[in-house]
């Protein structure tokens, strides 16, 4: 297994949000209404997703991807993986089932690569296959779909995905990659939601290609884009980091424009001022933005019953706050609501089997990469 010296993590893990570490929004001391449990430790890990058997794939960021079984701590690599260009905020990303899993294996993944003098986000398949002898691949592997164009850097990679509660439509994430410009640009995906089908293709009818954008494009306007998901009403709802400030929940609509860089609720990082958000500008606004920032990592929405009184929240991994953050949604609308200090930086939140909450710290600046399994406080 590939590791990361120790003495490298506090630059390369910075993971975007580093940038944003000035005014840290850190949460105040209060009493957490859940018990934390160490379920596990992994080497900087990105994202994760559980089996329909109770196990689950978890990504590192060097470009390992391993089953990992909660019930007694095994962790087994998956072969397969293409070669990962893990420099600065790049690495093996976010990974989830095909919605027809149970029949087809198949799982989707995303990770940052160089080629062709550039690097980008790329999207990937592969069957889930594992041997008598406990060995494990995924078989088939291909690339289904590029961000365009790839340019230089290590930055803004995003690399979400989510499926259409349907099943019919894939959407991913490709954030501007720190060029700023490209989130408008109608020909780039850089700085864009996309909406895919399932074999990478851009999906039918998305709303501007008649427009003579992108065909894939489904939204516009973004940053760094580090969590999409579907509500129970099947409304998309994103968090992007801002530039100094400025961090958002959207509630995400095809066609619309939400206005990066020509507004934001943070200013650039060279002091130079972006005009906030207003009514009437012509961008879509986000439901929620803070300043000082939280520096989102993934978002989850929790519709598990272990939690009643959090069920339709969403669920945010705080890195520079080091915290869990919630966001009350009420149909279209979104509130802050509570913020937890873990005392770490955390990278992916997701919900278990049973309606537990489990979080993934990412491993750098005095994070361990630990998994931890969230239950309510008897």
């Amino acid at each position: 297994m590939r590791r990361i010296a120790m003495t490298a993590l506090p630059l390369i893990l910075m993971a975007c949000s580093a940038e944003n570490a000035t005014g840290q929004n850190a949460a105040a001391p209060v009493d957490k209404p859940f018990a934390t449990a160490t379920i596990a430790d992994f080497d900087s890990p990105w994202a994760m997703t559980f089996l329909p058997d109770g196990r689950a794939l978890v990504t590192e960021k060097a470009g390992e991807m391993l089953l990992f079984d909660p019930k007694n701590g095994t962790k087994i690599p998956i072969a397969g993986i293409p070669t990962v260009d893990s420099a600065g905020q790049g690495g093996l990303m976010d990974v989830v089932l095909s919605p027809g899993f149970a029949q087809d294996k198949m799982v989707y993944f995303s990770f940052s690569e160089s080629r062709d003098g550039g690097k980008g986000v790329a999207l990937a398949k592969g069957g889930f296959a594992q041997a008598s002898d406990g060995t494990t691949s995924l078989t088939d592997v291909q690339v289904i779909f590029r961000a365009s164009p790839y340019v230089e850097g290590n930055g803004h990679y995003s690399g979400r995905i989510a499926f259409s509660p349907d099943g019919k439509y894939l959407f991913f994430t490709n954030g501007e990659r720190q060029k700023f410009d490209p989130a408008q640009d109608p020909k780039s995906t850089l700085g864009k939601v996309l909406r895919l089908n399932p074999d990478g293709t851009p999906a039918a009818g998305n709303p501007l290609a008649a427009k003579g954008f992108h065909p894939a494009i489904w939204s516009y306007g973004h940053r760094n884009l580090l969590g999409i998901a579907f509500d129970a009403d099947g409304r998309l709802w994103e968090q992007e980091m801002g530039p100094k400030g400025g961090d958002e929940v959207n509630l995400i609509k095809p066609g619309l424009n939400y206005g990066y860089p020509t507004v934001s609720n943070g200013s650039h990082y060279d002091g130079r001022d972006i005009p906030d958000h207003k009514p009437g500008d012509g961008f879509e606004a986000p439901k929620v933005s803070w300043n000082p920032v939280i520096s989102p990592g993934g978002l989850l929405y929790y519709s598990g019953d272990m939690f009643p009184a959090w069920k339709g929240s969403l669920f945010i991994g705080g890195l520079s706050s080091k915290a869990l953050v919630r966001v009350k949604l009420d149909g279209e609308n979104a509130a802050k609501g509570d913020q937890w200090d873990m005392g770490a930086r955390i990278r992916d939140v997701d919900q278990g089997p049973d309606g537990a909450l489990w979080v993934l710290e990412d491993g750098g600046d005095g994070s361990q990469g630990r998994l931890l399994k969230l239950t309510p406080k008897r």
